[in-house]
């Protein structure tokens, strides 16, 4: 079971530099894409049902602004979309598919770049995050593999220029707490279990000054993964060579 999480900037663009070929030669079972940026107009999807995948998206309200969509070969037993928050809801925030005895999780968390009262918002989101994910956990909801850009940095290690980015969103110490603090409710970061605390190795680039070829970049998509299924994990990674955003995706196989 390959699960692939992927933040493709607006699904559009990244259709039009070959995203369908390369989820062709990927075959992930199980993709959860953000940033879809749907516009007024509904995104087709058709392609990616060609390929055999049932579709479920989720999209914000404003055009051209975040949402998130899961792809997945295996049709679930059931769809959640949504968190039941209005103003989370309303920006595409969350989208769950529940399988036999594991759920995937699908997020695309708020920046905070745009200034403090996005800042503010990105945080209670957080907290608001990890206690509706252990409300999920009490409910009985099958163990949950949750994909996304988090928007956040947990070490380090993962950026290139953490000095200079201790008070930036995505890194700042409060956001660095509620990893340790999420991690600790029972989830595995996969990347790091099976890499261990390699360096170097990071998910999103800006656009400017070349970032992306000097690899000067913050690792902020991530797959966690129950502590029930840590047993399970085969595999893990980044695919850097995928080039349809400025992120790339992370990878986990169970």
């Amino acid at each position: 079971m390959n699960i692939i999480t992927y933040n493709v900037n607006g699904l559009r663009s990244a259709l039009s530099k070959g995203l369908l070929d390369w989820v062709a030669q990927v075959q992930p079972d199980v993709l959860c894409l953000q940033e879809i940026k749907a516009g007024r107009d509904a995104l087709n999807v058709a392609g990616f049902a060609d390929l055999g995948y049932h579709a479920y998206l989720h999209p914000a309200e404003k055009p051209g602004y975040s949402g998130v969509a899961t792809f997945s070969k295996v049709k679930p037993n059931n769809v959640a979309v949504g968190c039941g928050t209005a103003d989370y809801d309303s920006e595409g925030r969350v989208l769950r598919l529940d399988f036999d005895d594991f759920s995937v999780l699908n997020t695309y968390m708020p920046s905070g770049t745009s200034g403090p009262e996005r800042q503010a918002f990105k945080v209670e989101w957080l907290h608001f995050f990890r206690r509706y994910v252990r409300e999920l956990q009490v409910a009985g909801v099958p163990p949950l593999i949750i994909g996304g850009d988090f928007n956040c940095c947990q070490t380090d290690i993962d950026l290139h220029n953490p000095k200079a980015n201790q008070q930036s969103p995505g890194f700042t110490p409060e956001e660095r707490q509620w990893f340790r603090d999420f991690l600790a409710d029972g989830f595995t970061d996969s990347f790091r279990h099976h890499h261990g605390d390699a360096i170097a190795h990071y998910s999103w680039w800006t656009y400017r000054a070349g970032a992306r070829a000097r690899n000067v970049g913050w690792r902020l998509d991530h797959l966690l993964v129950d502590k029930q299924l840590e047993p399970r994990i085969l595999e893990a990674g980044l695919l850097p060579d995928a080039v349809h955003s400025d992120h790339c995706p992370a990878f986990v196989v169970l």
